[in-house]
């Protein structure tokens, strides 16, 4: 007698798949209105436990709490702020002086390349009229101030979001009891709970270390005499939320602007490059690490995959939200039976050897 094969579960993957790519094709053409609100539920996971503690420990009202944790949010980027515009001044103001550095790096470039190059003219003469550019460096400039009132309204918008998110949350715990009976109700309390704390920890260690990355390359381009140390220190705190990619990114930039400014005297552009080498490999290979744990459990390939998928989908935003949001998959997936394998799958080496551990506790073998 021939024995019946059950296709049920290869069939339910083959849906799972498709409402996967399908679900990822939504958000990226849904990005203006989804993405504001990712960030807003992420900002709220990790400044709901602050303003908790303000009412625990001072006895402040949670309307109170919230609106403190807002300005301060906007005071740190009214700040931020001033810093890159008064650079960005200092920029445009020293700027002959970089044209002749870029003059010299482009002739080198027109000889290895054969482009045509006319010394008598300035850079953006021969950019201009020789390789034919003017057309691209005006769109970029129109597309910039577009990006830049973009970024405003969404950030009224996120902010909306948070005060509106941050009042519901107290009361969620309560609504989840009622709208799911049972012990779905603490399950889903759990997922929740479990999720607050993980992307918040993960949040606020990066937020410190990418800090702490900004301040240590302000202070050594500052040594090495580079101009506008601001500039790359908050790039340097900017990038190092995008893992692995960024700190390289960051490093590889400042090297380069430090060899044009500083060429031929190669002790600076050393000094830099040892600078950017050093603080992200400390920061980022050991205390980052040791700081953060093992509560993550991603298995490596699986955050480089998610930084391609979420930055084709959201952009550069949705590179710094690659991990989170995967934190925030696999601590679901975990706690749905049918949704456990693939939490495996996504998970590290070390994830996967204490969850074998845990289940060898809770089911010894016979003996």
């Amino acid at each position: 007698m021939k024995q019946k094969i059950n296709y049920s579960k290869g069939i339910f993957y083959l849906l799972l798949c498709m409402c996967i790519l399908a679900v990822g094709t939504v958000l990226k053409l849904t990005a203006p209105v989804v993405l504001p609100v990712a960030v807003a539920v992420l900002l709220s996971f990790v400044f709901q436990p602050v303003v908790a503690t303000l009412n625990r420990k001072f006895r402040i009202p949670t309307g109170v709490g919230i609106a403190v944790v807002i300005i301060i949010l906007i005071s740190v980027i009214v700040i931020c702020g001033n810093l890159l515009f008064s650079s960005i001044k200092t920029i445009l103001t020293l700027y002959p002086k970089y044209e002749e550095r870029f003059m010299v790096v482009y002739e080198a470039i027109a000889d290895i390349f054969h482009l045509p190059f006319d010394g008598d003219t300035s850079l953006f003469e021969n950019l201009w009229s020789q390789l034919g550019i003017r057309s691209a460096i005006q769109t970029t400039a129109i597309t910039l101030s577009n990006q830049v009132i973009k970024f405003l309204r969404n950030l009224t918008v996120v902010f909306l979001f948070v005060i509106f998110l941050l009042t519901e949350m107290g009361a969620f715990k309560s609504k989840a009891l009622v709208a799911f009976a049972g012990k779905d109700a603490g399950k889903i309390t759990f997922i929740i709970k479990d999720i607050i704390l993980q992307v918040t920890r993960y949040i606020s260690v990066k937020f410190f270390i990418s800090l702490l990355t900004g301040i240590l390359v302000f202070l050594g381009t500052l040594a090495a005499g580079m101009d506008f140390p601001i500039i790359w220190g908050f790039i340097a705190f900017l990038l190092n939320f995008i893992p692995n990619f960024g700190s390289i990114i960051s490093g590889i930039g400042t090297t380069l602007f430090a060899l044009i400014q500083f060429w031929p005297k190669p002790a600076p552009v050393i000094w830099v490059a040892f600078v950017m080498l050093s603080v992200n490999m400390v920061l980022g290979n050991f205390i980052e690490p040791k700081v953060q744990g093992r509560n993550l459990g991603l298995s490596p390939f699986i955050i480089i995959v998610s930084l391609s998928i979420w930055g084709w989908i959201w952009g550069f935003m949705g590179m710094i939200l690659a991990v989170p949001v995967m934190v925030i998959l696999k601590i679901t997936c975990e706690n749905i039976s049918f949704l456990q394998p693939l939490s495996l799958l996504m998970g590290s080496k070390s994830a996967a050897e204490q969850r074998q551990e845990k289940t060898d506790r809770n089911h010894p073998a016979d003996t």
